[in-house]
């Protein structure tokens, strides 16, 4: 596991930059609550009456009085915006880097295999998604305890879960994306973060557009469905899975074959 560590040595400042600064804009949101929901009820009519802006954001179908509906539609755009970036940025250059940096002669000199070197990068992209996560996490109950509100657990752990998964799902298509590159992208990968947002705004504002929502993560992340049904869309998370999967089987294919200077 030596790999797994220097990949984890070598993100720790980035890490810590994004943890902190998706964790520190999170908890500002939550303390705002109290001060702002006693203005919550006309702002939820207003924006009920917004029409398709509304529907981008789910907004025509939350609450913004309750702290399930202001954290659902505030803090999920946070969370879902830093955290897509922030897998995307740790996956798409994982595989690339070694060519970017020259250091592939050195580490393929190794008694190392491809397929281990693959496994190992993997490890540490998983291991830095999931630990910001449940810090992140830790930080969202801890700062709602503080301000003197009920935990909504159930509703609480389903959105972060769901954000999680996305952002697996992302890393997981960078990453096979990252073993067809060369010198490595931030653009690539930040611009199929990017694209996968607004997709789900299209599906959203559109009835013709629906079928989106089966290609975007940010589908299954949606605060106002989640707070509706109590639960995660299982197909929606499947197909998620699948694709996510197809990009890591896909970098092991290509990599293991790939011709690298």
């Amino acid at each position: 596991m030596t790999l797994v560590k220097h990949e984890l040595r070598q993100g720790k400042t980035s890490f810590l930059i994004w943890t902190a600064s998706v964790g520190f804009l999170l908890a500002i949101c939550i303390f705002l609550f109290p001060e702002m929901k006693g203005q919550m009820e006309g702002v939820t009519d207003l924006f009920a009456s917004m029409g398709s802006f509304t529907e981008a954001f789910g907004m025509d179908r939350l609450n913004f009085g309750t702290l399930t509906g202001f954290y659902a539609v505030e803090c999920g755009n946070i969370l879902g915006l830093g955290g897509a970036f922030y897998a995307a940025l740790c996956a798409i250059a994982i595989l690339s880097k070694e060519e970017k940096e020259k250091t592939a002669e050195f580490l393929l000199t190794h008694p190392v295999s491809r397929r281990r070197i693959v496994t190992e990068k993997l490890i540490a992209v998983f291991i830095q998604i999931t630990a910001m996560n449940l810090i992140i996490y830790a930080l969202a109950v801890g700062s709602i305890a503080a301000i003197g509100e009920t935990i909504p657990w159930k509703e609480l752990s389903l959105m972060h879960l769901a954000f999680t998964l996305l952002q697996l799902e992302l890393a997981g298509i960078c990453v096979g994306l990252s073993a067809f590159l060369c010198k490595g992208s931030v653009g690539i990968g930040l611009g199929a973060a990017v694209m996968m947002y607004f997709l789900n705004l299209i599906a959203n504002i559109s009835d013709a557009a629906g079928f989106l929502k089966y290609i975007t993560p940010f589908g299954y992340c949606e605060g106002a469905d989640i707070i509706t049904n109590g639960s995660l869309d299982g197909v929606l998370v499947s197909i998620g899975a699948v694709v996510g999967i197809c990009g890591i089987v896909i970098a092991y294919l290509k990599y293991t074959k790939k011709d690298i200077h």
